[in-house]
């Protein structure tokens, strides 16, 4: 039988979008000059401008998903086939992450919503992607499913933020009750959370990442300005349910591989 072939311009293009989403991060940190994201665009991004913002330590989360992304890239020169057709998907949200980072740059707070509102797009379907087909091994359930879902968990909080900083830079007051508004957004967060963990084949990471960024949301309310005691509890609420969906997956999926011993007729 012959082998597959592995297509070079996909590789390529992989590689170079990885690239290019690590300048776009170097960028974003200030390691070429420059404002780091959070002070970058006013600081509308930073970790006490909204009722939705993470603490500062909560953004660490990207060394491990850049790590993934770079294991992923890697990974893909010797995956023959894409038999899962995510490369593409892959490819644009590595791109996108470098245009939201140099939009955020040039001070573009409104554009870089629909730029995270993209990316969320482009992961979702690339998430639906993995869940429909399962991993060829535990090296591609490493790299891709659990640095896509890293990816995903996280950019879906995030973008939550990153629309809260907009509205703020349009002058949005959350109709005099702030808290009240983060508190609604944080149960919409819980149940997209809970989506994920019932479409997911092990849901693990991308509820991971979010109860990673909820968490920190909470530290940041209960620490930081703005203070809200509300918004805090209520993140760390929607971090539970979302725990709590994921463990029960996990035990479902659990209990549909173990045999029942009252169907052995031998």
């Amino acid at each position: 039988m012959t082998r597959p072939p592995r297509p070079l311009a996909r590789r390529l293009a992989v590689t170079v979008s990885f690239l290019l989403a690590m300048i776009g991060s170097a960028i974003g940190v200030g390691a070429f000059g420059g404002d780091p994201v959070e002070q970058a665009a006013g600081g509308l991004l930073a970790a006490d401008a909204t009722h939705l913002a993470p603490a500062g330590s909560a953004f660490s989360i990207w060394s491990v998903i850049y790590a993934g992304l770079g294991g992923y890239t890697l990974w893909q020169w010797w995956d023959r086939r894409d038999a899962r057709g995510i490369a593409g998907h892959a490819i644009a949200s590595l791109l996108l992450n470098a245009a939201w980072i140099l939009t955020i740059q040039a001070g573009g707070v409104r554009i870089s919503v629909l730029v995270i509102v993209l990316l969320l797009g482009v992961l979702a379907d690339l998430f639906r992607r993995l869940a429909t087909r399962p991993a060829g091994g535990w090296v591609e359930r490493i790299l891709v499913d659990g640095t896509f879902g890293l990816y995903l968990g996280w950019v879906s909080v995030a973008t939550c933020a990153n629309i809260a900083a907009a509205l703020k830079g349009a002058g949005f007051t959350g109709f005099g009750a702030p808290s009240l508004l983060a508190v609604a957004v944080l149960v919409v967060v819980a149940v997209i959370g809970v989506g994920l963990t019932l479409a997911g084949r092990r849901p693990v990471a991308a509820p991971l990442a979010m109860i990673w960024g909820l968490a920190w949301i909470a530290v940041g309310r209960a620490t930081d300005e703005p203070n809200a005691p509300a918004v805090a509890i209520a993140a760390v609420l929607a971090a539970l349910v979302i725990a709590l969906a994921a463990a029960a997956q996990l035990l479902r999926a659990r209990l549909r591989r173990t045999p029942d011993p009252s169907r052995d007729v031998r």
